[in-house]
């Protein structure tokens, strides 16, 4: 198991050097390495987390969790992503906002979980079950609404955050949250479909 406490020191140092130059999501990512397919998806949900869609974004933003599932899925021993996405470069006040965001996330979830449920979150299994939840939330944040959804993208996004969690705390309970969440969305989405 990785060690989550060395992960606030090196957000914190990603915040501090895109005061100086502009950090690219790679630059970010490339620090972020031994932290991998959770984080990344953490990182990626935050936008989502709103209750007014997000525009293209969402496509993109989705797809690119969706492909992380598959990644996982297929034991890619470090994610990869897309071009266009890598070479995005957030403000300094953005990288503010999501190290705030995900310090404040893992702080939080030290103090909620703990590890119980192993069974959903421990070697394959659980690797099947983050993989399908960032596959199907990835898919329902994409989906694109001709009309003004309220929390089309916020929903699965819980269903992401859920599985980030459960992943960096071992608690199974939170994938069994993130499947609600999950199956939720689908049938929110279906009374508007």
């Amino acid at each position: 198991m990785k060690d989550y406490k060395n992960l606030i020191p090196i957000l914190k140092k990603i915040e501090k050097l895109s005061e100086s130059k502009a950090i690219s999501i790679k630059t970010a990512l490339a620090e972020l390495d031994p932290f991998g397919f959770s984080l990344i998806a953490l990182i990626l949900v935050l936008p989502f987390m709103q209750p007014f869609p997000v525009g293209p974004l969402s496509v993109i933003g989705g797809l690119t969790i969706a492909a992380l599932g598959i990644q996982l899925l297929k034991r890619k021993p470090f994610p990869t992503l897309p071009q266009k996405l890598l070479v995005i470069t957030p403000s300094n006040k953005s990288w503010k906002w999501i190290t705030k965001v995900c310090i404040f996330i893992i702080h939080w979830s030290k103090k909620i979980t703990m590890p119980r449920l192993l069974w959903f979150v421990s070697n394959e299994t659980g690797l099947k079950f983050e993989g399908g939840i960032f596959i199907l939330g990835g898919l329902l944040i994409a989906i694109p609404f001709v009309m003004l959804l309220p929390l089309n993208n916020f929903f699965p996004g819980l269903a992401i955050l859920f599985a980030t969690i459960a992943q960096f705390e071992k608690d199974g309970l939170f994938i069994v949250l993130a499947i609600f969440w999950i199956v939720f969305s689908i049938l929110y989405f279906s009374l508007f479909v």
